[in-house]
């Protein structure tokens, strides 16, 4: 646990003077404001799909949960010192009891929300791939309660302190902490006596807040590693029997979408890895950290998660991009995908004017569409120019061909994520479009039906002999 908040030690009680907290307040701002922005693209994708009509799948719904509450925690952290307390003597401290407890509580409720939802995005990618599930079945047996439990623990952990009055300033911002000062009652001078917060309440909130970010870290971990296991044996799978089509293709889209895990933990690492780590040396007293150290791994980079999870949320469709537009660099993607309205005039490449949204959204990831049994795209028969028939093709021919050939089609507008090791993901042939072999003048129709039947099932026999159709010029043919 932290060392305990004095009124004697409120001045500078976790920097080294003036200028070491103004660093630090410019720093969290500027993190802040990134983490911001980037959780605000993402919103605003998110609610466009709604906008439009199109269904969001549990990854953007639960995306979207966690850019909400990390715009309530990095909003918090913007504000700083602005609405603690006064009598703090903190730098640019205008606030009072009030605001400290507004922003205390908003700080906890982003905080707890966001860690919640960040597991939830881990749980929703590691079925996917593992489990082999597809969307609409985490929809209908986990989603629901997911949401429920995440917002539920996130209020109670908010509203616990209120009625202690545990939130109390401390190091520029108002979080669960409890003040001391000397005990009137006694004689002893050193003796300190809580004059506001519950010391149990701190200790117990402080102790599962942080063990929450150490199996967010742990959950994370263990989850990456399964789906790398689970897709590395895939790759040695696909490797020894050589499988084509639909199974290559969804080994193709476990890769990528392993990468968005892989990517998404790497952001958790720095953001809270880390901190958790210095705060934890720092409680046990181990080890004196640096001060340029504990201001770029405990103020800069723990509200940046937003921040980087819009990095790896568009990054996709920042390839894509790429592929379209070659010579572009990853910077100027996001530039033209996060502002397509805005013209560059040191891009290399453009946006055409009258290119469309992407199908699969911003993300380039079909999330909704993995594991489905429709996961192959289907293609309009107005946008499809009809081939050159040769005169001895029949158009029953070209039908067949035609379907056969858009049924291995693959969609390149990113990761298919709802058609992904489902059992109906092979291409159905229509009956209808089966064409009759062409028949002989002289060979009648029941032997055609003996032969058509003798070679598609084994297990029955024509017994039936071919009658020959007396024809003067077969006769003369045979002699």
């Amino acid at each position: 646990m932290s060392l305990p908040l004095t009124l004697d030690q409120r001045e500078f009680s976790c920097r080294a003077g003036p200028r070491e907290e103004l660093v630090g307040e410019i720093i969290q701002k500027i993190s802040a404001s990134l983490s911001i922005l980037g959780s605000v693209y993402i919103v605003a994708d998110v609610v466009r799909k709604l906008r439009n009509g199109k269904k969001t799948d549990p990854y953007q719904r639960i995306i979207l949960g966690l850019s909400i509450f990390d715009i309530l925690f990095s909003f918090i952290l913007f504000l700083g010192t602005w609405i603690t307390p006064e009598e703090t003597g903190w730098l640019m401290a205008v606030g009072n009891t009030s605001s400290c407890t507004v922003q205390g509580f908003f700080h906890i409720l982003g905080w707890v929300g966001e860690i919640g939802y960040q597991m939830a995005l881990t749980l929703n990618i590691l079925v996917l791939i593992v489990f082999e599930w597809n969307q609409e079945k985490f929809a209908k047996k986990v989603e629901k309660q997911l949401h429920i439990i995440i917002i539920a623990l996130a209020l109670t952990m908010a509203i616990i302190p209120l009625f202690f009055q545990s939130y109390n300033p401390r190091c520029g911002n108002c979080t669960i902490e409890v003040i001391f000062d000397e005990c009137n009652s006694t004689d002893d001078e050193e003796e300190l006596c809580v004059v506001r917060g519950n010391l149990t309440v701190a200790n117990v909130l402080f102790f599962i807040g942080f063990s929450m970010v150490f199996i967010m870290l742990i959950f994370g971990t263990v989850a990456m590693v399964w789906v790398y296991v689970h897709v590395r044996r895939q790759e040695t799978k696909t490797k020894r029997y050589n499988f084509r089509g639909v199974q290559r293709d969804n080994h193709r889209e476990s890769k990528r979408i392993r990468k968005i895990l892989l990517l998404y933990t790497m952001s958790l690492y720095l953001c809270w890895g880390i901190f958790a780590a210095m705060v934890a040396l720092e409680s046990l007293g181990s080890i004196q950290i640096v001060y340029g150290i504990r201001v770029v791994f405990k103020e800069a980079f723990p509200p940046l998660l937003g921040f980087f999870n819009m990095l790896v949320y568009f990054l996709p469709k920042c390839l894509k991009y790429q592929q379209d537009h070659p010579g572009t660099w990853l910077m100027i993607a996001y530039f033209h995908v996060l502002c397509p309205s805005v013209n560059c005039t040191y891009c290399i490449s453009k946006t055409r004017s009258g290119e469309k949204e992407d199908a699969v959204g911003a993300s380039g990831i079909n999330f909704a569409t993995f594991n489905t049994p429709n996961n192959l795209p289907q293609t309009s028969p107005k946008n499809i120019p009809k081939p050159k028939v040769h005169p001895n093709v029949q158009e029953e021919d070209v039908e067949c061909a035609s379907e056969m050939n858009s049924s291995n089609a693959l969609d390149a507008s990113g990761i298919n994520f709802a058609t992904f090791n489902t059992p109906n993901n092979l291409p159905q042939t229509s009956t209808k479009n089966i064409h009759k072999p062409k028949v002989h003048p002289n060979v009648q129709e029941e032997d055609v039906e003996c032969a058509s039947e003798m070679n598609s099932s084994k297990s029955k026999v024509c017994n039936e002999e071919p009658r020959l159709v007396e024809n003067s010029e077969v006769q003369q043919n045979n002699q």
